[in-house]
């Protein structure tokens, strides 16, 4: 059978939903969350709606309360997608959806996920990992640049630098994302993100927008970024473009979903160069959210996807 194709699995009908969270990706979480219950609702599931706070105690409780058969991660950010609550489900013997602690922790920290992807012969930017104060010092790399958290996601805390940019020392000096600051060249051309189900890629996905790059609003704002499905690409493309991000859901050990982000450079013409920028363990699944589109695309509806994720969950790295 398909890999991607949509199974029941009647011996899971009561799944927990845990969203919300304390990440700077709260609100998409609670999103995410919102329409994931109202998805395995409608495929006949009971559910049981956790919101996620600082009390992680009170979330314990309310998963062992619920003594559920599953636990949908509607989680994002840091401690939804980075291994942390992926350890305590671990640690309840609770089956969940999405990736385990190994593959989460690894993804979401944007250093280590290159070392994987270059060990691969996955292609990647020049970049550098520097302190706040080496980034006030000078610039790390040859202008123009891109500056981002080294475990943050949804695009939070990235910045270009561009030739004659003086806003560098301002940038480090306000940093509030930790000690360690991605630096990595930018790559100009365009955006191109690749869902994975399974171990299959599901389609080539081009976002445009009318923002310097797809940032945290042009990925959630109404009107912020357009799809074009399938991506209007040299078709050598976009078959390197799914098989890149099949081969970088597996170098990570990614289960369930993931979805793989690129900068095609075709600013020389066609057939460009594709870079990998990052995987996403926890593919958001709002209304505007890519995964949900390229499933559509291939003929899954939202509530089958739902299903199909509780089908695979399950515990352990």
């Amino acid at each position: 059978m398909n890999a991607i194709t949509p199974m029941p699995n009647a011996a899971r009908t009561h799944v927990a939903v845990l969203y919300g969270g304390i990440s700077a990706e709260r609100e998409v979480s609670l999103s995410t969350g919102q329409q994931v219950i109202a998805a395995l609702r409608e495929a006949g599931f009971e559910v049981s709606p956790i919101e996620v706070t600082q009390d992680l105690p009170a979330t314990i409780g309310a998963l062992a309360a619920a003594r559920p058969d599953a636990v949908f991660n509607a989680l994002h950010g840091r401690f939804g997608e980075d291994g942390c609550i992926q350890g305590v489900l671990d640690w309840m013997g609770l089956p969940y959806t999405h990736s385990g602690v190994r593959a989460s922790s690894v993804a979401m920290d944007k250093s280590a996920a290159k070392a994987v992807f270059s060990a691969h012969g996955l292609p990647v930017a020049a970049h550098r990992v520097v302190s706040p104060e080496e980034l006030a010092e000078a610039d790390p790399l040859p202008l123009p640049y891109v500056v981002k958290p080294v475990d943050e996601g949804s695009s939070v805390g990235v910045t270009i630098l561009r030739e004659g940019d003086n806003r560098r020392e301002e940038i480090a000096r306000g940093w509030r994302f930790g000690k360690r600051i991605m630096a990595e060249s930018f790559i100009p051309g365009r955006e191109l993100t690749v869902a994975v189900m399974g171990e299959e890629a599901l389609a080539v996905t081009e976002i445009a927008t009318g923002n310097a790059f797809y940032d945290y609003e042009a990925k959630y704002a109404d009107g912020g970024s357009h799809h074009v499905l399938p991506a209007p690409i040299h078709p050598d493309v976009t078959a390197e473009a799914m098989r890149i991000a099949v081969a970088a859901h597996r170098a990570l050990g990614c289960r369930g979903v993931s979805r793989s982000d690129f900068r095609y450079d075709d600013t020389a013409g066609e057939p460009g160069r594709l870079y990998l920028l990052e995987v996403n363990t926890q593919p958001g699944m709002t209304r505007t959210s890519l995964l949900p589109e390229q499933a559509a695309h291939r003929g899954i509806a939202f509530s089958e996807l739902c299903a199909w994720m509780i089908g695979e969950a399950r515990h352990g790295p």
